[in-house]
């Protein structure tokens, strides 16, 4: 079992004379208040490093914090431990002959599911076990007009990957409670292709990771296809057949794997009827791997279409399509590429592997996978910078909450502003 210090749970009488001390006089942020029902509280959570303190004030008086306040007065209340599986962890502490105040799960603040441990078997302590509630993933199209474009950020379904490598050398304890590990230490994403339609036809950037996958790696990876990319298309008023142009960021598994389809023993194209615009250096990389990326470049995604003579190679960046442009950064792999749109005074930025999810906004939060990561520090920083300037909308495609956003600085800090 693993299990890391949550918050510190605060018995208070007046919540708003407590807050005159924690958040006017020590000056620190305090989230809005949220009422418990199932406990009788209201609860204020106070962030405090990797942490939290949390007022509680009772709302009935056969709340428990009101029967602590008669027997002890304001003070401290219990100490809460995160667990990955709450479930697990109480069957484990019944196995061992622990002596519980819940035998089983109950509902807790932000939708998390709590359970206390008998102060008895603690030592004295109150101690609360508490499985924080995964954010819902969001897998509905968002798209907006972009001057004569129309532009969607589409999906293609959920998966998983380590939380190590895909945060490098960000300790764990910054990052997990952003992105809660499963027992594997896999965290959530998405793939969130984006769609731009002009009088001149369909573009598709990335594909996602397709359905080419067997048994073995759907469960290392953990694909989730109840909704993917041929329900997005739908949702969207069009289809794989509709596609003029497949553009990868680069040839990776999880952006260039739906590219192709099994069809019987052979493998084919998925977009029967578009031109695979891809940058030579990278079909060079992806055809000629090396034991660090050979995992992540997997011929069936992009040989074939080749054989099928449906790939269009280039070398520089360029305007794709108008108001559609292409630019190597470097960084994740040599060749890797971002893709600007732009339109009626806006710019919409696909980052790709460049700043995979919400949580990489910051400038040393960098991929483990990432071959160059130095390379990724500084075009990161400089886009970044413009983006923000700017008031670019960033698409996020690995993160499984927000499909796009633009970035702000509140406070001296960067935020995301959900574009819904």
């Amino acid at each position: 079992m693993k299990a890391y210090l949550d918050h510190v749970g605060i018995a208070v009488a007046d919540l708003a004379a407590a807050l005159a001390f924690y958040r006017d006089a020590l000056g620190l942020e305090v989230d809005a208040p949220e009422a418990v029902v199932s406990q009788q509280v209201r609860a204020t959570t106070i962030p405090v490093g990797q942490a939290s303190l949390e007022l509680l004030e009772a709302t009935a008086p056969t709340s428990a914090i009101a029967r602590a306040l008669d027997r002890r007065g304001p003070g401290l209340h219990h100490v809460t431990l995160r667990v990955d599986d709450l479930d697990a962890v109480l069957a484990q502490l019944r196995g061992r002959g622990v002596r519980l105040v819940d035998e089983a799960p109950r509902p807790g603040v932000h939708g998390s599911r709590v359970a206390f441990v008998h102060p008895s078997a603690a030592h004295g302590v109150l101690v609360e076990l508490v499985q924080p509630a995964a954010p819902p993933a969001t897998l509905t199209p968002v798209t907006f007009e972009l001057g004569d474009l129309r532009v969607s950020v589409l999906h293609d379904g959920l998966f998983r990957l380590d939380g190590g490598a895909m945060f490098g050398v960000v300790p764990r304890a910054l990052w997990e409670s952003r992105c809660p590990p499963d027992d594997r230490n896999r965290i959530q994403l998405s793939m969130r292709p984006l769609l731009v339609e002009g009088d001149w036809g369909r573009l598709l950037v990335d594909c996602g990771a397709g359905d080419k996958w067997t048994a073995g790696q759907r469960d290392i990876f953990a694909f989730d296809r109840a909704r993917a990319l041929d329900h997005a298309l739908a949702d969207v008023g069009t289809s794989a057949e509709a596609i003029d142009l497949l553009l990868p960021t680069h040839l990776h598994f999880d952006h260039a794997g739906g590219s192709t389809r099994r069809e019987g023993d052979t493998i084919v194209p998925r977009f029967p009827n578009a031109r695979y615009l891809v940058r030579a250096a990278e079909w060079e990389d992806a055809t000629h791997p090396h034991e660090r990326n050979r995992a992540s470049y997997l011929a069936p995604d992009f040989v074939p279409l080749r054989e099928a003579g449906v790939v269009d190679f280039y070398d520089d960046d360029h305007e794709v399509r108008p108001g559609v442009r292409i630019v190597r950064t470097g960084g994740h792999t040599g060749q890797h590429q971002v893709v600007f749109v732009r339109g009626g005074g806006r710019t919409v930025f696909f980052p790709a592997d460049l700043i995979p999810t919400t949580a990489h906004i910051q400038d040393p939060w960098i991929m483990g996978y990432d071959l160059f990561p130095m390379e990724t520090l500084e075009r990161k920083k400089a886009y970044i910078r413009q983006a923000i300037d700017e008031e670019w909308v960033v698409v996020f495609e690995h993160d499984p909450v927000v499909p796009a956003g633009i970035i702000r600085l509140r406070d001296g800090r960067r935020v995301v502003e959900p574009l819904r």
